[in-house]
C-alpha cells in the first residue's frame, strides 16, 4: 500500500477541523488568514504522517 493512501485523508481531516474550530473560536480573524493558518497545519501534519507511518510492503 501507498503511504499517500495515509496521509492524504489525514491532511483532509486536519485542514476542516482546524477551519471549524477557527470558525467557531476566533471568528475575528480574516478567512482568509484561517485559510493559511489550516494550510498550515494540513502540510504539517501530513509531513509528519508521512515519515512516521510504516506501511509494511508484501514480501515476495
Amino acid at each position: 500500500m501507498n503511504k499517500f493512501t495515509f496521509v492524504i485523508p489525514i491532511m483532509v481531516l486536519v485542514a476542516v477541523l482546524a477551519m471549524w474550530m477557527l470558525a467557531k473560536d476566533y471568528s475575528e480573524i480574516d478567512l482568509q488568514i484561517r485559510i493559511i493558518i489550516s494550510a498550515g497545519a494540513a502540510i504539517l501534519s501530513g509531513g509528519i504522517s508521512y515519515f512516521l507511518f510504516n506501511v509494511d510492503k508484501e514480501k515476495k
